[in-house]
């Protein structure tokens, strides 16, 4: 005589499946024929704008001015004149935009190397190193995110303009810095200012880390320094990479910090710098706006196309547990 085991009820899982994880299900959510039709459509939506001024940016003045980018299409009329003259024309109203992107390369890649650095060495510590206070400076590195940029500013320029003292006692001298010496301080201020994001995500993502292989690793006499080196870095890449790119699109794209503690001479001032100074004295030279937009542009497509494939790692490693 046999016997025939019941199905399982709709709904229930086997005792030997484990249960799914809380990413596995938002991965499973994600990967829905409706929401990759609304991640088309929305892709699509947001992409338009850009290739509009892409192909703006090659069209003859006379063609931009009087015509929309659309109609390239059915009379098609491209130039280089307009990079040319945003780039390298010696004009009044040309851009000479090459320069300013140098400036913005010298600017950007130290602010954004700086806080990489500094916030992992600062995320190991807070992570799996134990000491006192550990708890409270974690508290306060999170409370700093809700500080305004904007209120730092002042106090920071004085550090730099007039030091500090205390008392009428002089605990650091002014820095007086000048022409390219002060990328220095725009250095300074956007490692400040991007320390405390910083250091919280890559501790979310550190602290994650297997406690199994770090205790076999101490077991083996590996210290601090080559446990951070050796086991800890190769395996936050992700998230060094999340936010290598949020903090290069911040620094490429900031126009205030640049401006006040670099000034908006030539031999300091980033793109953004002079692509505000072109679109307020200039704005009747569509073209070269249009061009000088799309180099600004160019490079953080890069950067974020090069490194996309880390983005969405490092960001669910730090945010979603499993």
């Amino acid at each position: 005589m046999t016997t025939t085991t019941p199905p399982a009820p709709a709904g229930t899982r086997d005792a030997d499946t484990p249960p799914a994880t809380r990413g596995a299900r938002v991965r499973r959510r994600l990967n829905t024929p409706v929401a990759t039709a609304v991640s088309i459509v929305i892709a699509v939506l947001w992409t338009i704008p850009t290739f509009g001024l892409f192909v703006s940016s090659f069209r003859p003045e006379d063609e931009i001015k009087t015509t929309g980018w659309w109609t390239a299409f059915s009379n098609p009329q491209f130039t280089l004149e307009n990079y040319q003259e945003v780039l390298f024309g010696r004009s009044a109203s040309a851009g000479q935009l090459a320069g300013y992107f140098v400036n913005s390369l010298v600017i950007t890649i130290p602010s954004v190397l700086f806080p990489l650095a500094f916030a992992a060495l600062a995320a190991y510590a807070l992570a799996w190193m134990n000491f006192r206070g550990r708890d409270w400076i974690y508290i306060a590195v999170f409370a700093l995110q809700i500080v305004p940029l904007q209120m730092a500013l002042v106090p920071l320029l004085s550090f730099f303009s007039e030091g500090v003292s205390l008392g009428g006692i002089g605990l650091l001298p002014a820095w007086n810095l000048d022409d390219e010496e002060k990328f220095v301080q725009v250095w300074f201020a956007h490692t400040c200012f991007a320390l405390p994001i910083a250091v919280f995500l890559l501790h979310n993502f550190m602290s994650q880390l297997p406690k199994d292989l770090m205790e076999a690793a101490r077991v083996d006499g590996a210290t601090h320094p080559k446990i951070f080196r050796s086991i800890a870095l190769p395996l936050i890449v992700p998230a060094l990479a999340a936010f290598g790119i949020f903090q290069f699109l911040w620094v490429w794209n900031d126009l205030l910090v640049a401006l006040i503690f670099a000034g908006g001479g030539s031999e300091t001032a980033p793109l953004t710098v002079r692509l505000a100074e072109l679109a307020g004295t200039r704005a009747n030279e569509w073209q070269r706006l249009t061009s000088g937009a799309f180099i600004s542009i160019v490079v953080p497509l890069i950067v974020f196309l090069s490194l996309q494939r880390y983005f969405v790692r490092g960001l669910l490693a730090g945010g979603v547990k499993g």
